[in-house]
């Protein structure tokens, strides 16, 4: 335990005005300062409350004190929130995912909003000429993709746990279903409760990783061809039976789904049952089909999703003539919707196995002529690795959580050089707004770019996550 740490477990009825909200979805407030606080001029302790919102007037009960804060949990709300909200899901509170179901969805969407330009003003030193609009989608059923844990213990005895984590823990949550997963993928949880239970490995059948396609023909009149194809992937460490496999077979025929296997690394994931299947995205709008394997990385919210490329792309400004770049391409989410309109794109991704996919996904799409891949390390970029690529006006950037650093510093160092090579629009696709601020830094005050505009795009309602894009021009 470190110095300071104080595990309690006080009871305090002395109300508090809570003053705001963190990303966890705690209520901060903060007490009077005390007599040697004051004497300094100093601002009183801090508490963050879980489960209080902004405006609230709150009793609470104190589960850890330090010197500089405590944390705490709600004992009695004596003034609610107007934008206080009923939670839907009924393992919230215990699971770690949805931590702010308790909140309306507009006053989610307007907090990520604060965090994104208050982390820009504050880390970038920057301020966006435009705010971009939000983008919303459905709150509920729209996470496609998720990895949930399996655990052979539990308080009931001879039950299998499949779910989430608990919050900032390793224990599994015990939920029966969840809100944000499509309903027919909730309801399987009890389900594969049961089959996992009845595998001879089940104590070492760690997970599950679920990804739900869309229908192999929308348009089919056959119920089973115009249902979402789901997969599931069962990572098993030890060799299945053939009394194992049969009840795997029984399932995928009993609830329409595809069975995949992981036996080993990320590598050895492979369909079981049946042997072939069709799992894909669309994009209508650029009548693009996106084929995908339940391993690759893919946005979990594909209506989201289908907004938030057609708003890049709509951003990038993209003439015919132009030739694009597009960073972090992963299997061609947005390259390929740029070839549409593009004379030419160059996709440039770091996994050889996504590199793969992309171009296989350009050929499905009668594409190959206008979207090339490249394999490349992205995190180890230079001036001259920026010439290997070829001059293009527009850059489309989407990173993971780390950023884009090395590229943006790169940049920095050809605007010295007054170089050609940079481009004159960048779109930044981002996941995690202080590496988009970190970023917007270096662009707008050591490589000559201005930030036209920024917003967020709610991709997952009811957590933590902030996505964000945002808009670069050469000054």
């Amino acid at each position: 335990m470190r110095r300071g740490d104080k595990p309690v477990n006080i009871e305090v009825t002395e109300p508090i005005t809570v003053e705001s909200l963190d990303l966890d979805a705690q209520g901060i407030a903060r007490l009077a300062p005390n007599e040697e606080e004051a004497a300094q001029g100093q601002s009183g302790k801090v508490v963050f409350i879980k489960g209080a919102l902004p405006t609230e007037l709150v009793t609470y009960t104190i589960t850890s004190d330090k010197a500089r804060f405590s944390k705490a949990k709600v004992r009695e709300i004596l003034k609610p929130a107007v934008f206080r909200a009923q939670p839907q899901c009924a393992a919230f509170g215990v699971c770690g995912g949805c931590t702010m179901q308790h909140l309306d969805i507009r006053a989610q969407v307007a907090m990520k909003q604060r965090v994104l330009e208050d982390d820009l003003r504050h880390i970038a030193k920057v301020t966006p000429e435009e705010i971009l609009r939000p983008m919303g989608g459905p709150a509920w059923e729209y996470r496609h993709r998720a990895r949930l844990s399996a655990v052979n213990r539990s308080i009931k005895k001879g039950t299998v746990l499949i779910g989430f984590h608990e919050g900032k823990s390793g224990y599994v949550a015990d939920m029966l279903a969840c809100e944000i997963l499509p309903k027919h993928v909730s309801n399987l949880l009890p389900e594969m409760r049961k089959l996992v239970m009845g595998l001879s490995i089940v104590d070492r059948m760690p997970q599950i990783e679920i990804a739900v396609g869309e229908p192999e023909e929308p348009n089919s009149d056959d119920p089973k061809k115009a249902k979402p194809v789901t997969a599931l992937v069962f990572r098993n460490l030890l060799p299945l039976t053939a009394a194992d496999e049969q009840l795997l077979r029984d399932f995928a025929d009993q609830h329409q789904v595809w069975i995949w296997l992981q036996p080993k690394g990320i590598e050895t994931v492979a369909p079981f049952y049946p042997e072939t299947g069709k799992l894909c995205y669309r994009l209508p709008e650029f009548e693009i089909e996106m084929p995908f394997k339940p391993a690759d990385f893919t946005q979990v919210n594909h209506m989201m999703n289908r907004a938030l490329v057609s708003k890049a792309i709509r951003l990038l400004e993209v003439k015919e003539t132009d030739r694009v770049l597009d960073l972090f391409c992963g299997i061609g989410n947005f390259t390929l919707p740029l070839a549409r309109r593009a004379k030419a794109v160059l996709g440039i991704e770091g996994l050889a196995t996504l590199t793969t996919r992309a171009k296989a996904n350009a050929e499905h799409n009668d594409l190959a002529g206008k979207a090339s891949f490249m394999q490349s390390d992205l995190f180890e970029v230079t001036t001259e690795t920026i010439a290997s690529w070829g001059k293009a006006e527009r850059w489309l950037m989407d990173p993971p959580r780390e950023g884009a650093m090395e590229i943006c510093k790169a940049l920095a160092d050809l605007y010295i050089q007054e170089s050609a090579l940079l481009p004159q629009r960048i779109v930044y696709v981002s996941c995690n707004p202080k590496t988009l601020a970190r970023d917007a830094d270096l662009l707008c005050h050591q490589a000559g770019y201005k930030l036209k505009g920024a917003g967020i795009v709610n991709m997952f309602p009811h957590t933590s996550h902030v996505e964000s894009m945002a808009v670069f021009d050469r000054a």
